[in-house]
């Protein structure tokens, strides 16, 4: 019986591995902690802007549970959008990007 022919060697193969492995890691933290940061932010954002709009007609009280209540779905989007990302850098920057804008939005209206 032959043994196979390795097509690249060994310590080319772990190096794509660990590559592979690192990029994964970066982008489950930007998912991770980005999605949180951005989440944070759009729930900081959305509490001080929806008391504001007189349509509305929220009390403080319920534009803070509002505001909670979509960071759910915020951080979820985060999350999607830091796999479906072309690399992690990309995943990064699409989470601190935004959240930064929104996190300054806040400063600003409060």
């Amino acid at each position: 019986m032959r043994m196979p022919i390795l097509s690249a060697p060994l310590g080319h193969r772990l190096g794509h591995r660990l590559a592979y492995r690192l990029s994964v890691a970066a982008r489950a933290a930007a998912a991770i902690l980005g999605g949180y940061a951005l989440a944070a932010a759009a729930s900081a954002f959305l509490a001080q802007l929806l008391p504001l709009l007189p349509r509305l007609n929220l009390s403080r009280a319920d534009a803070v549970m509002a505001a909670t209540l979509s960071s759910f779905a915020v951080y979820a989007g985060a999350v999607l959008w830091a796999f479906a990302a072309r690399t992690a850098a990309r995943a990064w920057a699409g989470v601190l990007l935004p959240a930064a804008a929104l996190a300054g939005a806040a400063c600003a209206i409060s």
